[in-house]
């Protein structure tokens, strides 16, 4: 636009800010229907800090690239090494098992000892004494709320 000043075909500062909008990329799409919507009188020097202002925002809230691994090229194309597809090569991957819950290993280590008869070989929660006094106290709290309210 300067160029075009010095050469004595001057634009005037409407059309320049216009021209600007339209070359635009579709990043700028929010930017662009504010200032329309809005009727910004600005000049273009004004425009361009603007613009400069919405570009920083823009960067900001992009998304940020994540990579990711494809489990099968990872472990050299697994079952599929050496054969071919059927198809095309945008074929979907063979559905695999779904992935059992993992349960906890080993069991009692031989300094283990019950937090609550102090004997060996089982813990508390296995414990035949808690299970018995629980059960008693569920049976006697159920039988005290039965005839609380008479």
């Amino acid at each position: 636009m300067e160029y075009l000043a010095t050469l004595g075909s001057a634009i005037g500062p409407e059309a320049q800010i216009d021209l600007i909008l339209q070359y635009l990329n579709i990043n700028y799409a929010q930017f662009i229907m504010n200032y329309n919507m809005n009727e910004i009188d600005k000049t273009p020097t004004e425009f361009l800090a603007m613009l400069k202002t919405a570009e920083t925002n823009i960067q900001k809230a992009s998304p940020v690239p994540i990579m990711m691994v494809n489990k099968e090229s990872a472990k050299g194309k697994g079952k599929w090494k050496g054969k071919k597809r059927m198809g095309s090569k945008s074929a979907a991957a063979p559905k695999t098992a779904p992935k059992q819950a993992l349960k906890p290993g080993g069991g009692v280590a031989k300094g283990d000892i019950c937090h609550y008869c102090k004997k060996s070989s089982h813990w508390k929660r296995n414990c035949h004494a808690y299970l018995e006094d629980l059960k008693k106290k569920k049976a006697s709290s159920a039988s005290n709320s039965g005839t609380a309210g008479k």
